[in-house]
């Protein structure tokens, strides 16, 4: 069994805000905007939405094939995959150019203000499939190079091979003929509800729309938790994940983790008793990688959900996307006391505790 995730590699510059964006800018001059704003911090993580979600597989003892394009400074990121146990032959490594970079702000509400440059993402990962078995391998296509994404999508249907599509952030890239073309024939769609409506904005179809095109579609929403939505018009809401104040760096009431990080979605609890916790960067490829070993282990679907939200749980209380950590019995902790579910798989990984080099 095999999992290949399409998706990007790159160095995350993570700063944080102590304000609030929306005080600084001003709606009648939003035309002209021009506003600098001073972090608390600066950290250089690795990153990128196919190392993100290897990593959380990781954690569960699950070796997983990115596809994509690096550069010529990617060696130490290279070496760390490899010693978690990622499986690195679908890396394409230009030697003019640099990995990709993210540089994301966010601020007190988990608002986030994120540059990208795609540098070696910009050009295809070139990756020649062999030994695909669709009886039991599972993809993922998330945001890296269109070009990639949209490629994957027509190899996966045409081999019968099921996929996740999670097009997020390259949708400014994406034309309706891209999506619509990647979300018919995927196993199930995902998205934050902001990159939902996008999506429907983009094909010009609502939700029942686009449920004829994939039979699930999956939305995550933050501090409200997720949900799926059938092609039989079922909706079932999963929520959210509850986060201590043990987890958070600063003393604060329980706020609660639903997979996303999203543009305008915070991570505020229901009650409005706090509004900070650590890092939402990252949560939705933590979710994604929870839900895909949910959907190995033949968990159901809306188990393998809360096994994703989980996942966005610790991912939120750490800075950084590949900062966190749980073994098998925390994780079975936690699944037990946030939604009354049994573990029904042991893994064990090669990631140390506070995914230190050890």
């Amino acid at each position: 069994m095999a999992i290949y995730i399409t998706g990007s590699l790159a160095y995350d510059r993570v700063m944080n805000f102590s304000g609030l964006f929306g005080d600084f800018i001003l709606p009648e001059k939003i035309h002209t905007l021009n506003i600098s704003f001073h972090v608390d911090s600066l950290e250089e993580k690795r990153g990128g939405t196919g190392g993100n979600i290897a990593y959380g597989l990781a954690l569960m003892g699950e070796s997983a094939t990115i596809l994509a394009c690096v550069g010529k400074d990617f060696g130490p990121y290279k070496t760390y995959l490899k010693k978690i146990g990622v499986q690195v032959t679908g890396l394409r490594t230009l030697t003019d150019e640099l990995t990709a970079g993210a540089y994301i702000t966010t601020d007190r509400q988990g608002n986030q203000l994120t540059t990208f440059h795609e540098a070696a993402m910009s050009r295809p990962c070139e990756y020649s499939f062999a030994g695909l078995d669709p009886q039991k391998d599972i993809a993922i296509i998330a945001p890296t190079l269109t070009e990639d994404m949209v490629r994957h999508a027509l190899f996966y249907k045409q081999k019968k091979l099921r996929y996740i599509f999670d097009p997020g952030q390259q949708l400014s890239t994406m034309t309706a003929r891209d999506l619509t073309d990647g979300i018919t024939g995927a196993e199930l769609l995902v998205s934050n509800g902001y990159e939902l409506d996008l999506i429907c904005r983009i094909t010009d179809l609502d939700l029942p729309g686009i449920l004829e095109l994939t039979p699930v579609v999956i939305t995550t929403f933050g501090h409200k938790g997720s949900r799926i939505a059938r092609s039989d018009g079922s909706l079932v809401q999963i929520p959210a994940t509850p986060i201590t104040t043990t987890a958070l760096a600063a003393p604060s009431a329980s706020t609660i983790a639903g997979g996303s990080g999203g543009p305008g979605e915070t991570a505020l609890n229901p009650e409005g008793l706090s509004d900070i916790i650590l890092d939402p960067t990252g949560a939705g490829d933590a979710y994604r990688a929870g839900l895909l070993k949910g959907l190995l282990e033949g968990m159901s679907l809306e188990h393998s959900a809360c096994l994703g939200s989980v996942c966005a749980a610790f991912c939120v209380e750490k800075h950084g996307t590949q900062e966190y950590y749980f073994d098998q019995v925390m994780l079975a902790e936690r699944l037990a006391n946030a939604y009354n579910l049994h573990l029904p798989f042991t893994f064990n990984s090669n990631i140390c505790p506070a995914a230190k080099d050890c």
